[in-house]
C-alpha cells in the first residue's frame, strides 16, 4: 500500500512531514511518496538523519499557499505539491493522499482531481470528534456551506460506512444536529432531512442538540456544513478555554505539590482530546482516501493521518459506500 503525502503542506513543513512519513515507514507497513521540492526534502532529511532509502518522491518545486483561492489549484496552481500528489493518486500511483494545506483547496481536488465516488453529491470535510468516551465523526464540518435534504443522507451513510469499516463501530448510531431533539424542530432542510434519515439504511437516532456532543450521544453527527463549522470550531475553543482554565486556577489556588499531582490528570485529559492522536479529517465522497491533516500538524499528526489513511483503504470504506448508494439508487 501507497500513501502519496503532500510534503509541502502546512504551518511545520516540509520537516515535521519528513519525520511523520519516516516513522510512518517504520512502523505502518505502508508505502510512502513525498510530493514536493527534491533538492529541499533531501537536504533536510540529511541535516536531521532521517533515511529516505525506501521513501519515493516526487518532484514539484512549487506548493500551495494556504491564502490562494482553492478553485486556482485546478489551473493556476496544478503544478503545485499538493495538486501533483491528487493528480498521482487519481492515476493509481498511490492509494490514499494526506495534506495539511488548504482545506478549501483540498474540497475542490478531491472533486474535480481525485473525482467523487460515483452518485455522491458532494465531497464532505468529516474530522474524528474526542468525547468523554468515545469519538464521533462529524459530517460536513465546512466544505458546504448550502445544502439539500439528499446531501445529508448521503452524509449519513458516508460516516456510517466509515465508523462501521475503519473504527470497528457496528451498527454506529446516526443523529442530525438540530435546535432541539424533536422531529418537529429546525428549518425546512431539518424537517425533510429527518425524514430521509428516518427510511435510510443507516441507524439513525433522531435529532441531537449541540450541548450533547461531548457526551457520546452518537457515533455519526450529520449537518450541513455552515453549522457543522461553527459546532467544530466552538468544540475546539472550549476545549482549549477549558485546558488553559483547569492550568492556570490549580497553579492560582494550590501549593506547588497539590498542583503536579494533579497535571497528570488533567495531562491524561489533554491526551484523549488530542487531535494529534486521531490523524486529520476524511474528504469524505472522494474516490479514493483523502485525508486533511491539521495546519499546525507536527511529526506525530502526521505520522496518525498516514495511519489513518492507510485503515481507509484496509477497510474498504469507499466500496461499502458506493454499494450502498448504488442500491439506494436502484431502489
Amino acid at each position: 500500500m501507497n500513501i502519496i503525502v503532500d510534503a509541502f503542506g502546512g504551518d511545520h513543513a516540509p520537516l515535521e512531514v519528513i519525520k511523520g512519513g519516516a516513522m510512518a515507514l517504520r512502523d505502518l507497513n505502508v508505502n510512502v511518496t513525498l510530493v514536493g521540492d527534491e533538492k529541499i526534502i533531501r537536504e533536510l532529511a540529511e541535516e536531521n538523519n532521517i533515511s529516505l532509502d525506501e521513501m519515493d518522491i516526487i518532484h514539484t518545486q512549487k506548493s500551495f499557499d494556504i491564502h490562494e483561492e482553492p478553485v486556482s489549484l485546478i489551473k493556476e496552481h496544478k503544478d503545485s505539491s499538493m495538486a501533483v500528489g491528487m493528480k498521482a493518486l487519481s492515476e493509481g500511483k498511490g492509494d490514499a493522499f494526506v495534506s495539511a494545506g488548504s482545506s478549501g483547496a483540498l474540497v475542490v481536488g478531491s472533486t474535480f482531481i481525485v473525482k467523487r465516488i460515483k452518485g455522491i453529491k458532494r465531497v464532505a470535510l468529516a474530522p474524528i470528534m474526542p468525547t468523554a468516551d468515545k469519538p464521533f465523526i462529524l459530517l460536513d464540518a465546512g466544505a458546504n456551506n448550502d445544502c439539500r435534504p439528499e446531501m445529508l443522507l448521503q452524509f449519513a451513510i458516508m460516516g456510517s460506512s466509515y465508523m462501521e469499516r475503519v473504527m470497528g463501530v457496528k451498527n454506529p448510531k446516526v443523529k442530525l444536529l438540530n435546535v432541539g431533539a424533536e422531529e418537529t424542530k429546525g428549518r425546512e432542510l431539518d424537517l425533510e432531512a429527518y425524514k430521509l434519515l428516518s427510511e435510510a439504511p443507516v441507524n439513525f437516532c433522531g435529532n441531537a442538540e449541540a450541548r450533547e456532543l461531548p457526551f457520546s450521544t452518537a457515533d455519526v453527527i450529520v449537518a450541513d456544513g455552515f453549522t457543522g463549522n461553527i459546532a467544530l470550531k466552538l468544540y475546539e475553543g472550549m476545549g482549549k478555554f477549558m485546558s488553559s482554565e483547569l492550568k492556570n486556577n490549580i497553579f492560582a489556588g494550590s501549593g506547588k505539590l497539590a498542583a503536579l499531582l494533579v497535571m497528570s490528570k488533567i495531562k491524561k485529559l489533554s491526551q484523549r482530546l488530542d487531535y494529534k492522536a486521531v490523524g486529520g479529517a476524511l474528504m469524505i465522497g472522494a474516490s479514493k482516501p483523502v485525508i486533511k491533516a491539521h495546519g499546525s500538524s507536527d511529526a506525530k499528526a502526521f505520522y496518525n493521518a498516514i495511519r489513518q489513511a492507510r485503515d481507509c483503504v484496509k477497510g474498504n470504506m469507499i466500496a461499502a459506500i458506493s454499494e450502498t448508494v448504488c442500491s439506494l439508487q436502484k431502489g
